[in-house]
């Protein structure tokens, strides 16, 4: 990480002559993240780049799930997929299942990338966009499942419309989760799971699974991402939700 250093003076202390110092934490853009990123252009889609996200959502680019994977197999998508450990090592547990995974970070996305090149994965592909704009990817009921990893849990309530379990984004989901189509959540953040059980319900999903400590209670085939791994240790609880659309 990078520290940079801010200085800033507030109208309303300014005349007290009061200076308020803030520190944050960039991430460094990783070497060569352009050819890295050209060298994986056949396994991802990039975004636009359109600073107009509603706009850009209502246009269609669908992408040929067909022609991508040679198959017609199930079709599972990862929104937040980071470095790529879940998605890769899920991939491998079930070459029967094609996988996208969204992120929307470059500087993080390009290591899933090559993870998935080095590992040789025929079965996943990767979506560098936001979360905002995912429908206009995908045909109507595309999707059997979504996995939904330690989402950043937002917990300012001028933030909560940003939560990706908030009523908008379920409404979006359902434009291309297929009926009878899961979300699979993990988060180690309580309130944001009691706010997600309650979103899935006003928005007519069916909560068919709930599970309040997951190291105690493991799900067989379910791989264990890297924050996980890390709040585990940690000694903090692990919540996972299965809700399904009806």
């Amino acid at each position: 990480m990078k520290y940079i250093c801010y200085r800033f003076t507030f109208k309303n202390l300014q005349k007290r002559g009061v200076y308020v110092t803030i520190f944050y934490m960039r991430m460094r853009k990783k070497s060569h993240l352009e050819e890295r990123m050209s060298a994986c252009a056949d396994i991802v889609k990039i975004a636009d780049g359109g600073k107009n996200m509603k706009l850009s959502a209502l246009i269609p680019d669908l992408l040929p799930l067909g022609s991508i994977f040679g198959n017609d197999n199930p079709v599972h998508l990862e929104i937040g997929c980071g470095k790529g450990k879940f998605v890769c090592e899920t991939a491998k547990l079930y070459p029967g299942v094609n996988f996208i995974a969204v992120e929307k970070i470059s500087n993080v996305l390009v290591e899933a990338l090559e993870h998935a090149k080095a590992e040789n994965l025929r079965n996943v592909y990767f979506l560098n966009c936001a979360a905002e704009v995912l429908q206009k990817y995908f045909e109507e009921e595309s999707i059997s499942r979504i996995y939904l990893n330690f989402s950043n849990p937002l917990p300012k309530e001028g933030y909560k419309k940003q939560r990706l379990t908030h009523p908008v984004f379920l409404n979006r989901y359902s434009t291309f989760l297929k009926r009878g189509g899961e979300i699979v959540q993990k988060t180690d953040d309580r309130d944001f799971y009691l706010f997600s059980l309650e979103s899935y319900k006003s928005c007519g999903y069916k909560i068919t699974y709930i599970c309040e400590d997951l190291a105690a209670n493991p799900v067989e085939g379910d791989v264990e991402t890297e924050h996980e791994k890390l709040f585990k240790e940690r000694g903090k609880p692990i919540y996972r939700i299965v809700a399904v659309r009806q």
